[in-house]
């Protein structure tokens, strides 16, 4: 990317490469948001907070595809819009990604379950109320719109001729990104440590346990793993702050290819990394999701073959046998 007057040029290879990872992280947040809707006994609290911090990764990911698409050069009505859905939804992820690790810390650390449910509703009215007040605040006064992709890759976010323009990038994400790179590790070092803690204590009852259903066990697999999104956090958004620094001090290193190329893909990743942790590398629901589909690759089996036994025969006989066995499976199936 090549700074030319004041406008900033995205190469077509840049430009592909964040629509892509903007694509995989729409699809990734979708499959998340499905997977809750259509499991219904995977349906955990912690799993639910994963599909409000998706709702957010969601919309970033159709908010920046469209502003990567479009790359926007002044401030109409689109790069507004686009620039207002992702300030939010951005904002937002930043909130319920610190809520996931907040409800755990509670939830793990202070082994109060009925404490850690009673945050939610404080979740939802500081990780969506918070975000829409800072934007419509912005559009109130006019703060969002073209920035000249000085700390974007194309969508529109503060506009660059703002004369408080690091106010409002403050306001509107980066001091909220700034706070959680030191709330996150604080709450993921306190959690490990308690669960390494704990496994030690119980290192001699092993035997005992071994027995013991893994269901029983104090949290499963797939909430132990939302540990993990504090670390995919940071790994992620670390570049759009790298950039943000290099703009407060002016420096050309913030049009790097590589670095836009980074934080591109970093801002849009999280659906993607969310879905393969807790989604394909969680086992209950990757082997749902198997079940799935195999079923329905042996239904568009069995009727293939169906279709070519009735070819086979003379015209005018009925498959008898073929009717009786679907009805035996049928039964089977049911029951």
């Amino acid at each position: 990317m090549a700074l030319l007057g004041n406008q900033t040029v995205i190469h077509l290879s840049e430009q592909t490469i964040v629509l892509f990872s903007c694509a995989l992280s729409f699809l990734g947040s979708t499959l998340i948001i499905l997977t809750y809707i259509i499991f219904k006994d995977l349906r955990t609290t912690p799993r639910k907070l994963l599909v409000y911090l998706s709702v957010s990764d969601w919309l970033s990911a159709v908010s920046y595809a469209f502003g990567v698409w479009r790359v926007f050069h002044t401030d109409s009505l689109d790069c507004v819009v686009q620039g207002a859905i992702s300030t939010f939804a951005n904002t937002s992820s930043f909130f319920w990604t610190v809520a996931i690790a907040v409800y755990l810390y509670v939830f793990i650390v202070r082994s109060s379950q009925r404490v850690a449910d009673s945050l939610v509703l404080p979740f939802h009215f500081i990780s969506w109320g918070v975000p829409l007040s800072i934007t419509v605040a912005a559009l109130s006064l006019s703060k969002i719109g073209y920035d000249a992709s000085e700390v974007s890759v194309g969508w529109c976010w503060v506009k660059i001729r703002a004369p408080d323009r690091v106010l409002w990038m403050l306001l509107t994400g980066k001091i909220w990104e700034f706070l959680a790179y030191l709330t996150l590790p604080v709450l993921y070092i306190l959690i490990k440590r308690h669960i390494h803690i704990a496994h030690t204590a119980l290192s001699e009852y092993r035997p005992i346990l071994s027995n013991r259903p893994q269901s029983h066990s104090f949290f499963s697999m797939a909430d132990m793993k939302l540990t993990l999104i504090p670390i995919i956090f940071i790994v992620l958004r670390i570049w759009s702050t790298v950039r943000f620094i290099l703009l407060l001090t002016d420096s050309p290193a913030r049009l790097n290819p590589v670095l836009v190329t980074l934080h591109g893909i970093g801002n849009t990743s999280q659906g993607t990394a969310n879905c393969i942790m807790f989604v394909f590398f969680t086992q209950p629901i990757r082997t749902r999701l198997c079940k799935v589909f195999c079923c329905c690759c042996k239904c568009g089996a069995e009727a293939q073959h169906s279709q070519d036994d009735r070819h086979r025969l003379p015209p005018g006989q009925e498959p008898s046998t073929q009717r009786e066995e679907d009805s035996t499976s049928r039964v089977l199936t049911d029951k």
